[in-house]
């Protein structure tokens, strides 16, 4: 056992409880054990202790005392597409139906993206005394590509940063329902949480609503009933792409909540695909003055579709 420093910088809109987020990253320490740590000042939100009921916010800083010999998960051995690998950081083409990180309940802890890495990469990977992976960002569990993880505390502030920042660069590649008119188009809107259903997000009287804007560029229509995008994000609330596409009237094909079932069904039996066509594509920023751009070629199931229809993307 040994005393450890963490840290925790909160790069998304999240409004949980301290205790509960931390119950989140922690899975392996009790309740208990986490309340203790907060009322004991081991737990630290911007320099300041804060009580366990207290909401965190985009760019807060945790620090966390504790002790603990290794983390929490065991690694897998799950096939990774490794884009890039240097001393600082992996770059991932994450497979769809993989969720990122662990989840509530008793089989979320493993076969996730987080246990495939730990596998392949614990070793190699040590932040603030801990032998573990740190994962940047996250893609919805049907979403394929692009995920950055960084191997040392070095690396892992300033990349979080970057991405709450928004200066990481990042283009998705998708296939909508219906023919986009428009060669490019810039749409915003306020999204946040639907008030009728939890697990959806909306623009529609949402709660709490946030800023969110979607640029798309039209590469090619399919089938002469899809369109095939490209879509940068300047911001990036929670389902985004698949909501502004579907308030557009082109919702993503395979989209299980955000579209029609009917629709995903004819998809399915036409072109195989059981989950969403999105794919994020490219990553670019700097990082300790090296530019870098990442690319992330399709998944097999995304190229069925195109290949089909004469259309050719690696």
């Amino acid at each position: 056992m040994q005393n450890i420093q963490f840290s925790v910088y909160i790069d998304t809109q999240d409004k949980r409880r301290l205790n509960l987020y931390l119950s989140h990253v922690f899975p392996y320490f009790s309740h208990l054990y986490i309340n203790e740590l907060i009322e004991n000042g081991k737990v630290r939100v911007n320099g300041k202790s804060i009580h366990e009921g207290d909401r965190l916010r985009l760019r807060d800083l945790i620090e966390i005392e504790c002790t603990t010999d290794k983390y929490y998960l065991d690694g897998e051995n799950m096939p990774l597409e490794v884009i890039s690998d240097n001393s600082d950081f992996i770059v991932i083409s994450k497979d769809a139906l993989i969720n990122t990180h662990t989840f509530p309940g008793i089989y979320g802890k493993t076969g996730t993206l987080l246990n495939a890495i730990l596998y392949h990469y614990g070793k190699e990977c040590n932040i603030n005394g801990i032998e573990r992976p740190g994962i940047i960002h996250r893609l919805d569990r049907d979403t394929s590509g692009l995920i950055i993880i960084a191997k040392n505390g070095r690396s892992m502030q300033p990349l979080q940063e970057k991405i709450a920042k928004k200066e990481i660069r990042k283009l998705y590649y998708a296939v909508v329902v219906w023919l986009v008119s428009k060669t490019e188009w810039i749409i915003e809107s306020y999204i946040w949480n639907d008030p009728s259903d939890y697990k959806k997000m909306t623009t529609r009287d949402p709660t709490d609503p946030k800023l969110a804007r979607t640029k798309y560029r039209l590469i090619s229509h399919i089938d002469n009933q899809y369109s095939l995008l490209e879509i940068e994000l300047f911001t990036g609330r929670t389902h985004q792409i698949r909501v502004h596409m579907a308030d557009m009237g082109n919702p993503i094909i395979g989209d299980k909540v955000y579209w029609n079932p009917d629709i995903n069904l004819e998809v399915f039996e036409k072109y195989w695909l059981s989950r969403q066509w999105l794919h994020a594509r490219e990553l670019m920023f700097t990082l300790f003055w090296v530019d870098y751009h990442f690319v992330a070629p399709l998944k097999d199931d995304l190229r069925f579709i195109l290949a089909e229809n004469g259309i050719v993307i690696v």
